[in-house]
């Protein structure tokens, strides 16, 4: 073998500069970010808090994680969850008694709160 075809043959290693984007392509897209949070009190249907509650939990993280990935999807019109992620949200919802659907959304009423009895003494 000619001296010229051993560079053609072998790969060449990488220079140490070029390790991270060589070996592991994946680091430049898991940077973390940094950011800043803020506590919100919003109100939110009950049975679509306990099914969204139970889908952070069964991707071990908290709500506000789910929920910021679910509207950053949506912000890129990407949908937030794969296949195996709508079979354990259609369980989930039967669980839940959650019959909502996306045609529902922007026509959902409040029922007025229900007053409890004074606590009072009776007269």
């Amino acid at each position: 073998m000619q001296p010229s075809n051993l560079a053609t043959n072998h790969r060449e290693t990488p220079q140490p500069r070029d390790l991270a984007t060589s070996f592991l392509p994946w680091y430049t897209h898991t940077m973390v970010q940094t950011i800043e949070r803020a506590q919100t009190g919003m109100r939110i249907e009950k049975r679509i808090l306990k099914v969204l509650k139970a889908m952070a939990e069964v991707h071990d993280m908290s709500l506000g994680d789910l929920i910021e990935g679910i509207v950053l999807h949506a912000f890129e019109g990407k949908a937030p969850f794969g296949r195996e992620s709508l079979k354990k949200i259609a369980e989930l919802k039967k669980i839940y008694g959650l019959t909502l659907t996306a045609a529902d959304s922007h026509k959902l009423i409040e029922e007025p709160a229900k007053r409890r009895p004074s606590k009072g003494r009776a007269s």
